[in-house]
């Protein structure tokens, strides 16, 4: 996201001696993506930040996976993978459970209740929407304050935690990347600005707050990183002599933000538009969509739902969030589901959805959609929501009747 900010103490000039009070120098790190080459930032440490005392495996969450055989649109209930016990005792980084992946993306979700280790993807870029809840997302940049409808943007190899708020249970629908998560292309100047068609400007984006400068020896923080564990995946839980959020000020274009699905401008025409209007942010071979309260299309003879189609080159998954999504009444899904069409099956909106939003002005609908450009396994979270009987409810028969 190449938009500067400045928090804390920085020196003036870059790569040049920055004193303590006391007369001894901070510690300068870059945190830089494409080697050199793109968005970076400047941190500035009490303590060497490469130093660790330990090391040792560490397992994250279940990242098996298997595939969508035989070939049909799937129906997972996400709400049902956590009971009040389980909630209470989960946090939001070890409590995930993958619902869907493949070699580019992972979608896991969690209600948790209690605060999370130190962590840090070494893999990719996360975006962690939250469903309901809030949360202090506390970061070696910052603390950010998120709530019910937020996205947070977390760069790869941020360590952060997740302090979740209140009596009710954070509820968070996660999408990890092998790869950066930035606004499209389309949306930006040759320079980084967002454009004035675009469906939000920085504006609505919200950075960490200041700097959090703690104390402590023989930190832990769990990394999860490439590896020969299920799905290319393994960890390791790293002990650090002093703790991570020694930073004293910072300043660069990387770092984690947060961004309200209520700030998102809706793109809406004559007839019906295509999902790349939604569309929020975008990594290798996937795209982040999210369908919010809308008027819908104004043609006389419109018909508002979304029209039959094939994913020719992609798997489509929505995580239904709120509202009343009309194009699904009558196939059991609701707040908190998840639908899979894979590329392969033509799919579109159940029996008599089609005629019933004829002459409809205005859609109550809030759902988060991942599109991605390689075919999409089951976790084991998503294995154990499944609806069996979601794949049929077009014909309204299935093959033991």
């Amino acid at each position: 996201m190449a938009y500067y900010r400045l928090l804390g103490e920085v020196p003036p000039t870059r790569h040049t001696q920055h004193r303590t009070p006391e007369g001894g120098l901070y510690y300068e790190e870059l945190m830089g993506e494409e080697g050199f080459s793109a968005d970076s930032s400047l941190l500035y440490h009490r303590h060497i930040p490469s130093a660790i005392v330990d090391a040792a495996p560490w397992q994250p969450p279940d990242q098996t996976r298997t595939p969508n055989a035989p070939l049909i649109p799937r129906h997972l209930r996400l709400h049902t993978l956590f009971g009040a016990d389980d909630w209470a005792q989960a946090d939001a980084v070890t409590g995930r459970r993958l619902i869907l992946g493949n070699d580019d993306v992972r979608i896991s979700y969690v209600a948790a209740g209690r605060p999370s280790e130190l962590y840090r993807n070494g893999i990719g870029d996360e975006c962690v929407y939250i469903e309901s809840g809030s949360a202090t997302l506390e970061t070696v940049f910052g603390a950010l304050e998120v709530a019910t409808g937020d996205y947070a943007i977390i760069p790869r190899s941020t360590t952060h935690r997740w302090v979740p708020r209140g009596a009710e249970p954070l509820r968070a629908y996660a999408i990890e990347a092998n790869s950066h998560i930035a606004p499209p292309r389309r949306y930006l100047s040759a320079y980084g600005q967002l454009l004035e068609h675009a469906p939000y400007c920085e504006r609505d984006l919200r950075g960490p707050s200041a700097p959090l400068p703690a104390e402590g020896t023989d930190v832990d923080v769990l990394i999860k990183h490439r590896g020969n564990g299920p799905g290319g995946i393994t960890g390791t839980r790293y002990t650090y002599p002093h703790h991570p959020f020694d930073v004293v000020g910072w300043d660069g274009c990387l770092y984690p933000y947060a961004f309200n699905i209520g700030d998102f401008q809706p793109i809406t025409g004559r007839v019906h538009q295509p999902p790349p209007v939604h569309q929020v942010f975008a990594g290798t071979n996937f795209v982040i969509c999210n369908f919010v309260p809308r008027k819908v299309d104004y043609h006389p003879l419109s018909i508002p739902v979304p029209y039959y189609h094939s994913n020719v080159d992609s798997d489509e998954v929505m995580f239904y969030c709120g509202g009343d999504y009309e194009a699904r009444r009558g196939s059991g899904i609701g707040q908190g589901s998840v639908s899979l069409h894979p590329g392969g099956h033509s799919h579109g909106p159940q029996p008599g959805a089609y005629e019933r939003s004829i002459g409809v002005q205005a859609f109550d609908e809030l759902a988060v959609m991942v599109d991605t450009f390689r075919p999409l396994e089951l976790g084991e979270g998503g294995a154990a929501a499944e609806d069996p009987g979601y794949a049929w409810t077009w014909s309204g028969r299935g093959p033991d009747r």
